[in-house]
């Protein structure tokens, strides 16, 4: 039993040293996002909403609002400037005109889907490692992407470029 509990521990271990420098990875590359964003005039928030869109289902505020877990003033404040930019609009719904449903317009959907684009670009320091490397890499990540956290809502853009399903 000992054994098996330190063994255990060991693996924790090394699962938060491998998150740690997940993380860590993520937040080195941000700026890297940051600018694609700043380049078409949005922010993080502005391209979180695009992923949660669609151009042919829209969601009501109330379910973007319980996605980003904000308030329904602050999701709509995120719309609104969605609106703005010609990337999204409200759309009513035929049997309850109460009810407003936000979706992509035709701008938004090529905004997002250039943004997943040049997101999908993989930074210098992923280019460098060995193919086998990045072949237990892929591997991982996609056992991980299988059992994603409750909660967490995967864009279903695809890169014009990519030759495989990635995070559908």
């Amino acid at each position: 039993y000992a054994s098996a509990m330190g063994r255990s521990d060991e693996k924790l271990e090394l699962a938060r040293r491998v998150w740690r420098a997940m993380f860590d990875y993520l937040v080195a590359s941000a700026p890297r996002r940051t600018r694609a964003l700043a380049r078409r005039g949005l922010t993080p928030n502005d391209s979180r909403a695009l992923f949660s869109l669609d151009a042919q289902q829209g969601r009501s505020m109330r379910s973007l609002a319980d996605e980003w877990q904000c308030d329904p003033s602050n999701a709509t404040w995120i719309v609104d400037r969605l609106e703005t930019l010609g990337l999204a609009e409200r759309r009513l719904v035929t049997n309850d005109r109460r009810v407003k449903l936000v979706a992509l317009t035709p701008k938004g959907a090529r905004a997002r889907t250039s943004l997943m684009n040049e997101f999908y670009q993989p930074p210098p320091g992923l280019v460098a490692l060995g193919g086998e490397e990045l072949h237990v890499l892929e591997r991982a990540l996609s056992k991980l992407a299988a059992v994603e956290p409750e909660g967490v809502h995967h864009p279903r853009v695809q890169p014009r470029t990519a030759k495989h399903r990635r995070w559908a």
